[in-house]
């Protein structure tokens, strides 16, 4: 009987619910798996308070992983080290570049990528008070939703979805902002207020998609994994993450993209906009499936051409 597959996981909750999706899959497929779970600094970085300084140690972790990284780095090293097969991630924690020797195989298909609102008594964005709190650590979405309501309050707050609700129950917000795509996968769509179209608020790269990654040279992972794999939603995402990769950011960078199949088309937005809102350049194109990286390639040099390049810099 051939070995089991290890799939490395963060440990929170929607981690491992994904996980152990991925986990049933291959089970069905008739591979034996066992999950083990990593700690990532992302893990340990949301233990501390907004502002409160960070422990040398991680500092220095942090500096040399980037934002781009600190939710995968040591689920990688572990790949790479052969002490897991499979690494499952949210894909837009997933930077582009990726270690020499690993390979991202298989994206199945994506849940609802959209962002949506979660208040305390029900209120629309609309319907929230002048200076009411709004709690995101997303700067992608302050900024849009800074486009949309700029008399409210839009402040930091980290820990997983638990957590992030509780802190809404006791007070310490009126309104939060999440990813559609956790929500529904923990069950709690009920607790949704309103969604947002993309039109208002332009997602995440990857929101919403898992990605699964092997090593390059296992062919036995591979292709257990392959099967998951779903064309229609990783062709769209390659295009995003191809804007991502022309403009060189990270997911501490306001900037968004989504992209969906059109019959055997892809359609693409994309965005770059600064820290107060008061600057948001959108692109759009369309383009054949078959070439997702020009495509995100076009769309980023059509925001790069109206400005991107200086908001960016600025930021950084």
């Amino acid at each position: 009987m051939a070995a089991r597959l290890i799939i490395g996981s963060r440990g929170s909750k929607l981690a491992l619910w994904q996980a152990h999706w991925v986990r049933d899959q291959l089970v069905a497929a008739g591979h034996e798996t066992e999950i083990r779970i990593i700690k990532t600094t992302g893990d340990k970085l949301q233990a501390v308070a907004p502002g409160e300084p960070l422990p040398e140690s991680m500092a220095k972790t942090v500096a040399e992983a980037g934002s781009k990284g600190l939710f995968i780095k040591e689920i990688e090293e572990a790949l790479l080290a052969r002490e897991i097969d499979v690494a499952v991630h949210s894909l837009k924690d997933l930077p582009t570049d990726q270690p020499a020797g690993l390979a991202l195989e298989a994206v199945p298909p994506r849940e609802d990528a959209r962002d949506v609102l979660i208040s305390a008594h029900g209120e629309s964005l609309e319907s929230l008070p002048p200076r009411a709190r709004v709690a995101t650590s997303s700067l992608r979405r302050q900024t849009q939703l800074r486009t949309l309501r700029d008399d409210l309050v839009y402040v930091a707050m980290r820990g997983n979805l638990d957590t992030r609700l509780r802190k809404l129950e006791r007070g310490d917000c009126e309104a939060l902002v999440l990813a559609a795509a956790g929500v529904h996968r923990l069950g709690l769509s009920g607790r949704i207020t309103a969604y947002f179209s993309f039109d208002q608020m332009c997602p995440a790269v990857g929101q919403g998609a898992l990605g699964i990654e092997t090593r390059s040279d296992d062919s036995r992972a591979r292709e257990a994994v392959l099967r998951l794999d779903d064309a229609s939603t990783h062709l769209p995402v390659r295009a995003e993450r191809a804007v991502l990769r022309r403009l060189g950011g990270g997911c501490q960078v306001p900037i968004a993209a989504h992209a969906f199949m059109e019959n055997s088309n892809l359609s693409l937005q994309g965005l770059v906009a600064n820290l107060d809102g008061t600057q948001v350049i959108r692109a759009g194109a369309k383009g054949p499936a078959s070439n997702p990286e020009d495509l995100g390639a076009a769309v980023a040099e059509s925001l790069l051409r109206q400005g991107a390049r200086q908001i960016l810099d600025a930021i950084k």
